[in-house]
């Protein structure tokens, strides 16, 4: 461990904070919608392969750079993929490595955060509008609120400002007074509502319509109907693992950086990831899924992104108790949420502490500025078009939350698995940990298996963006809303501004650090 580099306090501080990455809106907001759409069981077969394929290997590898980097003082991914493609590459060629694993995370931890930050403002704005009935009045529909909600700055601008001012306070403390601390909270509260809502959906009987009940809904999200299995839902799914595991985003990477050199990684890896499948498919699945079917029938659960916000409200102005019950699921939400923004966050303080040498307690002011300026075109586009289409938000979904994230797990497991090498990274793997990561499990799986099941996924992927036209200056999905067309464009400008500061800023660093003469080069060699 780097002289004078934080840790965590406790096992227990570790894996709950570990677990709040993982666990966000992907888990309770996302997965059902995906489950629902891309038919059911049907979606839980691939989905399952997919955390066997790709989530555990990538986890394992995620963990190992980060306790690796954070030897050397590196809390960021740029620095930890140099370092490891160093072992079996020249200087140069480690260095432009890392530098476009450090520009790829930058830009999703800085635009990421940009949306997902706005969707954390919701749940928040939404316990408070569970709780004074804001959404209860049945004359307008509550996708009129909703549309409401988001035009009306008073409420949707404010409360994520409250959510971001939340974040930046927590992590001013640090890694155990602040990430950890706020987890130890959190992570308890989310699961003591999750059970609370799982009693409350499967015993709402069929008060709707006799072939409406919770048992049903199950009984959609489990049972395997071939017959909608197609490389559709296949996608759905294995982009869904990498979006609810937080892989690909370098915040996994910077929480083990702050692990002590013998800390058990394999099995806290592993606990994680049950974590987050636990609270995703037993919570997750168990709560939106059965309550929408119950009152809403098929439709109500194939509403897509709507579901959290628009069709279960309408279930919790019929519900007895609704109001309790509804801010209960939105606080739900936005703990999930505020456990995985938080990661991201302290992702660019750790850059702005260890490139720029700027305090934690300004760097995380700092950031709270960044955030708010990038962010403000996404919570201004409804207020400013009079529209809900959220292109701005949807453009920096597909690059950012959806494609990018691909694109690094390939990098990463490519570098562990072919120029870190088998040897040192099943020594750095399993070092203190009870359980050992095999030979055969490497070289099967992190070296072959893995890496091909991501670049099917790419292909398919890329072949799925050019026939949707997002290649296009102007997508298919905008091409007949013109006042629309320049909220795309301007993501676009934001997300090349972002990928050319990203690089930049790794590649001088790394250079910095590692280049001819640095003292850090010294000290990795030593």
């Amino acid at each position: 461990m780097a002289e004078g580099r934080e840790n965590w306090g406790t096992k227990l501080g570790l894996i709950l904070a570990m677990a709040g990455n993982a666990i966000g809106l992907g888990n309770f907001w996302r997965f059902p919608y995906q489950a629902a759409k891309n038919g059911g069981g049907a979606f839980m077969i691939p989905y399952f392969a997919a955390l066997i394929i790709l989530g555990i290997p990538i986890m394992y590898v995620e963990w190992m750079q980060g306790r690796y980097g954070g030897k050397y003082g590196h809390g960021t991914v740029g620095c930890m993929v140099y370092l490891q493609s160093k072992e079996r590459t020249s200087h140069t060629t480690a260095a432009i490595l890392g530098s476009l694993a450090g520009m790829l995370v930058f830009s999703v931890v800085s635009l990421v955060n940009a949306y997902y930050t706005q969707i954390i403002g919701w749940t928040l704005g939404y316990s408070y509008l569970s709780l004074t009935g804001g959404y209860m009045d049945k004359a307008k529909s509550t996708g009129e609120v909703f549309v409401n909600y988001i035009q009306t700055p008073g409420l949707s601008i404010t409360f994520w400002v409250i959510a971001l001012f939340l974040l930046g306070l927590a992590l001013t403390r640090g890694v155990q007074k602040g990430i950890e601390a706020w987890a130890k909270v959190m992570m308890p509260s989310l699961y003591v509502l999750g059970f609370i809502l799982i009693i409350r959906a499967l015993t709402l009987g069929t008060p709707v319509n006799p072939d409406w009940s919770p048992l049903k809904g199950l009984d959609y999200l489990w049972s395997p109907h071939w017959n909608e299995l197609s490389w559709q839902s296949a996608l759905a799914a294995a982009g869904q693992i990498f979006f609810t595991l937080s892989l690909g985003m370098g915040i996994i990477q910077n929480y083990a950086s702050y692990l002590k050199p013998d800390d058990d990684i394999v099995l806290s890896a592993t606990a994680t990831v049950f974590l987050n499948e636990f609270a995703e498919v037993i919570l997750g699945g168990s709560i939106a899924i059965p309550i929408a079917y119950t009152f809403l029938g098929m439709d109500g659960i194939k509403s897509g992104v709507g579901l959290s916000f628009i069709a279960l409200p309408n279930v919790f102005r019929m519900m007895p108790a609704g109001q309790i019950f509804g801010a209960f699921w939105f606080l739900i939400l936005f703990f999930a949420g505020f456990t995985s923004a938080i990661a991201m966050y302290n992702y660019l303080i750790a850059l702005l502490e260890e490139d720029l040498n700027i305090p934690r307690r300004i760097g995380s002011w700092l950031i709270f500025a960044l955030y708010i300026i990038i962010g403000l075109p996404v919570a201004l586009e409804p207020v400013l078009t009079k529209t809900a289409e959220l292109v701005f938000l949807t453009e920096l979904d597909n690059w950012v939350g959806s494609y990018f994230l691909v694109v690094v797990g390939l990098l990463e497991v490519f570098v562990v698995g072919w120029l870190f090498g088998e040897k040192k990274s099943l020594e750095e793997i399993n070092r203190g940990s009870y359980w050992k990561i095999s030979s055969a499990f490497f070289n099967i799986m992190i070296k072959w298996i893995t890496p091909l099941a991501i670049a099917i996924l790419l292909v398919f992927s890329t072949r799925s963006y050019i026939n949707d036209g997002y290649f296009r200056w102007v997508p298919s999905f905008v091409e007949k809303m013109p006042n629309l067309v320049p909220w795309v464009q301007g993501a676009r400008l934001l997300l090349f501004a972002i990928l050319i500061i990203g690089f930049i800023e790794a590649y001088t660093t790394i250079q910095k650090k590692y280049g001819p003469g640095a003292a850090a080069q010294k000290a990795y060699k030593a």
